[in-house]
C-alpha cells in the first residue's frame, strides 16, 4: 500500500500559518477592509462566480489565462505586503518582484513559495470577512461545485492542466514520501482549510482552531491514501477538508453537551 506524509503536512503547516498570522494581524485586517462582513446570500453569488470562472478558464487561450492570473495574483500580493509592511511604496515591490521572477527566473520552488503566500493571503482576507451564516451556505455549495467540476464536467482537470503548463502558482507541488511521485494540491483546497480554521478560531478560540486543522489533516490524509492507491488523477479535495472540519465541529458539540450534563 502506498501512502504520503508530505502533502498532508503541507496542508497542515499552511493552514496553521494562516491561523497564526490571522491572530497576529486580526486588528489590522479589519481596519484594512473597514470591518465589512459578507452576507449569507453573497455566498451563492461567489460560488456561482467561481464556477463561471472555472468554465471560462477551461476554454480561453493560455495567454489570456496568464494575464488574468498574473493581474489577480499581483493585486492579492500587494494587499498582503501592505498588511505586513503598512507602506504602499514597500508593498508595491512585492508584485513587481513576483512578475519579474515569473518572466525571467521561474522554477517550482518559487512557484510553491508564491502559491503558499497567495493561499495564506486569501485565507486571511476571506476568513476575517465571513460570518457563520456565510460559511453555512458557502462551504456546502463550494464542495458541491468541486464535485461537479471534478467528477462531473471534468473542467477542473482541464484548468489544472493549463495552469501546470503555464507554471502559474495555482497549486503546491511536492514529491510524495515514502511514495516517490510528484503530487500537488490546488490553492482553493488550501485556502478553504485556512478559512475554516480562522472561522473556528473566531467562534471558539485559537486552541480549537488548531484542533480543527488537525482533524482536517487527518481526514484529508485518509482520503489521500485512498486516492493514490486507486491511482485516480483528480478527486475533489474539498470533500475531506470539509469533512474533517465537520468532525471537529461535531466533536466540539458533543463535548460541550457532556460538560453541561456533568455540571
Amino acid at each position: 500500500m502506498r501512502f504520503d506524509v508530505v502533502l498532508p503536512s503541507v496542508l497542515f503547516m499552511v493552514s496553521a500559518a494562516s491561523l497564526l498570522l490571522y491572530v497576529r494581524y486580526e486588528r489590522r485586517i479589519r481596519i484594512l477592509f473597514g470591518g465589512q462582513r459578507l452576507r449569507a446570500r453573497e455566498a451563492v453569488i461567489m460560488v456561482l462566480a467561481m464556477g463561471l470562472m472555472i468554465t471560462i478558464t477551461a476554454f480561453i487561450p493560455q495567454q489570456a489565462i496568464m494575464v488574468l492570473f498574473l493581474f489577480s495574483y499581483s493585486a492579492i500580493l500587494y494587499l498582503f505586503a501592505y498588511l505586513t509592511a503598512s507602506k504602499w511604496y514597500l508593498a508595491v515591490l512585492a508584485p513587481a518582484l513576483f512578475i519579474f521572477l515569473y518572466i525571467f527566473y521561474w522554477n517550482v520552488h518559487l512557484s510553491n513559495f508564491f502559491a503558499i503566500v497567495f493561499a495564506i493571503s486569501i485565507s486571511l482576507y476571506l476568513g476575517s470577512a465571513l460570518t457563520w451564516k456565510y460559511i453555512a451556505v458557502f462551504v456546502p455549495l463550494l464542495t458541491l461545485l468541486d464535485l461537479v467540476q471534478v467528477l462531473g464536467t471534468g473542467l477542473m482537470g482541464k484548468v489544472a492542466e493549463k495552469l501546470i503548463t503555464l507554471q502559474l502558482p495555482a497549486m503546491i507541488s511536492v514529491t510524495a514520501f515514502p511514495s516517490d511521485m510528484k503530487v500537488a494540491l490546488g490553492l482553493g483546497d488550501v485556502f478553504l482549510a485556512g478559512i475554516l480554521a480562522i472561522q473556528s478560531t473566531q467562534k471558539y478560540g485559537r486552541k480549537f482552531g488548531l484542533l480543527s486543522i488537525v482533524a482536517i489533516t487527518v481526514i484529508f490524509s485518509l482520503f489521500w491514501i485512498i486516492q493514490i492507491n486507486l491511482q485516480v488523477r483528480y478527486l475533489p479535495a474539498t470533500v475531506p477538508i470539509t469533512g474533517g472540519w465537520l468532525v471537529a465541529m461535531i466533536a466540539k458539540q458533543i463535548r460541550g453537551k457532556e460538560l453541561k450534563k456533568k455540571y
